[in-house]
């Protein structure tokens, strides 16, 4: 029996390296329990009033409980491989009785102490296979901390981005470019911008697909509410001369993929980029932007 409970923490420990793998560095997959979080929360608060504020939370709520869930099931799966082998495996400080020191509770402080690499020593692992497990805790909770740092250094420049073209086409679309404006070396060039940036975040989609339950604020820095504009200048550009239409043609390639990314990761409309595009802004709680016509 004491051997089932240290494989069932065993198996708990690499659940959890697997999720933490599958949502940090395989940028084509979510792992499991950040995507049941992130969505858990999502949906409620996209049926929230915005003015209540709570949408915006449930991003950066969902990261801090994904990463306590994380914390959490790393503890628990070393105390179920530590308990069932106290105190026999292990060596307590003078003035520690180990019999009264074996219990679930002693457990799990031997294993909060080695994931925190705070190295107490008071019990200590005394089998030849715990006094390797032991500092492997240690160096999973190491990578935890690194892991957390990084992923927030990557999800917040990648919602600057995504908010950044959004304001972009906001400006763009106040200025109400006509189409012989649009059909200049100028307008060719604001196109191929416009590519690369829907290009940039649609990579961040796939890599960081966390960023997409957070919210944008205003109208204008939201993606969901103005990439309907993006379609509607390529639009404009449909009987322009030939380098502004292949700029144009970029573009709704860009988008496209766009869309497919949006469609297929979060939406399953199995729609057209604009009805993918609708979605998008009415899971964000948003109309999509008329733009230029």
């Amino acid at each position: 029996m004491n051997w089932v409970i240290t494989f069932a923490g065993a198996a708990v420990v690499l659940l959890l390296l697997r999720d933490v793998f599958h949502t940090l560095w395989h940028p084509t997959r979510h792992g499991g329990l950040s995507r049941l979080i992130m969505t858990a929360l999502w949906r409620p608060a996209s049926f929230l009033p915005r003015r209540r504020r709570a949408p915006g939370l449930a991003g950066p709520l969902a990261m801090v409980i994904v990463v306590t869930a994380w914390a959490f099931t790393a503890v628990m799966g070393w105390t179920l491989i530590y308990w069932p082998h106290m105190p026999q495996a292990f060596t307590y400080a003078t003035g520690l009785h180990p019999a009264d020191h074996a219990g679930f509770a002693d457990a799990l402080y031997v294993s909060l102490v080695h994931i925190s690499t705070l190295g107490l020593g008071d019990i200590a692992p005394a089998e030849g296979w715990l006094r390797i497990l032991a500092p492997m805790e240690a160096l999973v909770g190491f990578a935890l901390l690194s892991a957390t740092v990084a992923w927030t250094l990557g999800i917040y420049p990648a919602l600057a981005r995504r908010r950044a073209l959004a304001l972009r086409l906001s400006h763009l679309a106040r200025t109400h470019p006509t189409r012989e404006q649009i059909d200049t070396d100028a307008g060719a060039a604001i196109l191929d911008g416009l590519a690369g940036a829907v290009a940039v975040v649609s990579v961040d989609f796939q890599q960081y697909a966390e960023s997409y339950y957070f919210h944008d604020g205003d109208d204008r820095t939201s993606l969901a509410r103005q990439i309907t504009c993006a379609m509607n200048f390529a639009d404009q550009a449909a009987a322009a001369r030939p380098d502004v239409r292949l700029s144009a043609a970029v573009l709704r390639a860009a988008l496209d993929d766009l869309a497919a990314t949006l469609d297929e990761r979060f939406l399953h409309t199995r729609g057209s980029p604009r009805e993918v595009f609708e979605a998008f802004a009415h899971d964000h709680g948003r109309h999509t932007g008329g733009g230029t016509k």
